[in-house]
């Protein structure tokens, strides 16, 4: 079992230079495999759209610094020799597919090829209206871009034709270390995502709900990856839950590859004292 860590948004100061390598350093020096980086380009005042991880229907960390993953990470890259670094999870829709494959290709070349793609759709309607994307068919727009994003990663002169996004014969280098490219782990909760999971996905990261809840969701993902001709078991599970041991013995039994926890704390001294104990413990008995 891999085990993730995602800073503590809300409860930690996750802008701060000092805090934020403190953060790398610990992960790193505790065995953590990666560190995850959340996004939300805009959080707007008000919205009528609905949170699909909280009874409430509201993001529990509206006001709070929320930095661009891709430049957090870049920073995190520069303090760390082996920390995966994960995007959990970018709203792709959101991203123009050309630019986004150079800035990840470039952090994945500079980080030595660390560099894991965390996708989502999105659920927020308003804040696409203010990047300008239409929220309508995102899904279809996001298997379009993992499509485009992997032929500017591979190809020596790309292209792409489809509805959403069109090019062709372009040169995007650098390229990333792996020629396969940057693996794509997709997120979210529904069928649909576990089916584009298990037919254009390296991994499959459901969001929300107990881990034995989840085995229709990765029931979906299997089915949907050998309809493909695809090997089920090449697509790397993450779930995300509790500091417990006995949680992730059942996302281990579940199929979970790997395990993601949030940092309990924003205190680098009581958070080096609660990973090394998690550390000591979980990750000792499971890693």
């Amino acid at each position: 079992m891999k085990f993730g860590l995602i800073p503590a948004y809300g409860n930690a100061p996750v802008a701060d230079p000092e805090h934020v390598l403190g953060l790398a350093e610990l992960a790193e020096e505790l065995g953590f495999e990666s560190i995850w980086a959340v996004e939300h380009p805009a959080v707007p005042a008000a919205y009528a759209s609905r949170y699909p991880y909280a009874r409430s229907g509201k993001m529990p960390i509206e006001e709070v610094d929320i930095p661009d993953p891709l430049a957090w990470l870049a920073y995190v890259a520069a303090a760390t020799q082996r920390l995966r670094l994960a995007t959990g999870v970018l709203v792709l829709p959101l991203h123009n597919p050309v630019l986004l494959a150079k800035q990840l290709a470039t952090i994945d070349r500079l980080s030595g090829g660390r560099v894991l793609l965390g996708i989502g759709v999105g659920w927020l309607a308003e804040e696409f209206a203010a990047v300008g994307v239409p929220f309508e068919r995102r899904g279809d727009r996001t298997s379009e871009y993992v499509a485009a994003l992997r032929s500017l990663w591979k190809d020596d002169l790309a292209g792409h034709d489809g509805e959403f996004v069109s090019f062709g014969d372009i040169r995007s280098r650098p390229k990333p270390v792996d020629p396969a490219g940057i693996p794509i782990h997709v997120g979210g909760h529904s069928p649909t995502a576990a089916r584009r999971a298990g037919c254009i996905g390296d991994g499959f990261f459901p969001l929300g709900g107990k881990p034995e809840a989840l085995g229709s969701l990765l029931d979906e993902m299997r089915v949907a990856a050998i309809d493909a001709g695809r090997d089920p078991s090449a697509v790397d599970v993450t779930l995300a839950g509790a500091m417990d041991l006995d949680w992730c013995r059942r996302a281990e039994d579940a199929g979970a590859d790997r395990f993601v926890v949030s940092a309990p704390t924003g205190d680098l001294e009581v958070l080096r004292r609660r990973l090394g104990t998690f550390s000591d413990t979980v990750m000792a008995a499971l890693g």
